[in-house]
């Protein structure tokens, strides 16, 4: 189960990057230099909004080579559960906010001889905390960037004054120049590692090109904070220490029966299934996992599941609670 510390920081400064993306920099309370990162990490944010908490998880897109700040990019979502809306328009420089420490899902794979980066959307932000890392070591990168706009294009000046602005690739959808997945993909090189960061149209469109081509699935790195769908088929919920039983609707998550019911304690940090706080251990049923949190291996042993968005294969699930 992961293990999160949480601390105070204090919002420096906070930017309008497009009309729904804004960059926010973070500085430690009392000065000092934050804790060392590596590209890929994500943090979790909790904020207090009167009688609501949020908790939402945000990949650190500054430089790991400078501590003296962390900064995070937060899109406003349109079917905000609350935490980005709250970052938007209630947040102001100055105020302190609660993080966790970093973790990192979505690390580059140190045995890669080439890495082939994918972003869609506000999936650009691992990407350019990894993009340092990638020019420190000299190692061999592409970037190759899909957006509908110019207008809703994160960053787009700052990549194209990027020194390495040869290895970067913008893809407009308004400019006609959406990215052709499987025509960059059958050029594939081998040793070559493929990371994608977006929209789950965009992940799952990575696979098929991959599979089509063959390529081996262990070369395949994927991060999406945003689960599109918690919901499916309704299914019994069993607590074992407790004994009572629920039905899990097809539209709510485990998490939240136990909650609305207060049938048992359990920490959850970014109800998106990717802190790992909600680790549940199976003692009866299969999980349909959907977290990003184990690696395959894990999900197969069905040993344990994220309760905040995973769910029941068949008709009954019985769990250590």
């Amino acid at each position: 189960m992961s293990d999160y510390q949480m601390q105070e920081v204090r919002v420096s400064r906070i930017e309008t990057i497009t009309a729904q993306v804004k960059r926010f920099t973070l500085t430690a309370t009392s000065g000092e230099p934050l804790p060392a990162f590596q590209g890929g990490s994500h943090i979790i944010v909790q904020m207090r909004d009167g009688e609501n908490l949020y908790s939402n998880a945000y990949s650190l897109m500054s430089s790991p080579f400078d501590t003296s700040a962390w900064q995070i990019a937060v899109r406003l979502e349109e079917a905000s559960k609350g935490g980005s809306r709250y970052l938007h328009q209630k947040v102001k420089p100055g105020d302190t906010l609660t993080i966790s420490t970093p973790n990192n899902l979505f690390a580059l794979a140190p045995q890669a001889q080439q890495h082939l980066l994918i972003a869609g959307g506000i999936g650009i932000t691992p990407f350019l905390s990894q993009i340092p890392e990638l020019e420190h070591s000299q190692a061999e990168w592409q970037l190759h960037y899909c957006s509908p706009s110019q207008d809703n294009c994160a960053f787009y000046d700052e990549l194209l004054q990027h020194p390495s602005v040869d290895r970067i690739h913008l893809h407009l959808s308004s400019a006609g120049t959406r990215l052709d997945l499987s025509r960059l993909l059958a050029d594939v090189e081998p040793g070559t590692h493929i990371y994608t960061c977006g929209p789950a149209v965009l992940n799952d469109a990575v696979r098929e090109a991959a599979y089509l081509h063959r390529l081996d699935s262990n070369t395949l790195h994927f991060e999406q904070f945003a689960l599109e769908d918690k919901s499916g088929d309704a299914f019994t919920l069993v607590l074992a220490r407790s004994g009572r039983e629920f039905v899990v609707p097809e539209e709510m998550t485990i998490l939240q029966v136990i909650e609305n019911n207060k049938a048992a304690r359990v920490e959850c940090l970014c109800r998106e299934g990717v802190c790992g706080t909600c680790e549940t251990t199976i003692l009866e049923g299969e999980a349909d996992h959907r977290d990003q949190y184990f690696s395959d291996d894990e999900k197969a042993s069905q040993q344990s599941m994220l309760i905040c968005c995973s769910r029941a294969k068949g008709k009954r699930l019985v769990l250590d609670l």
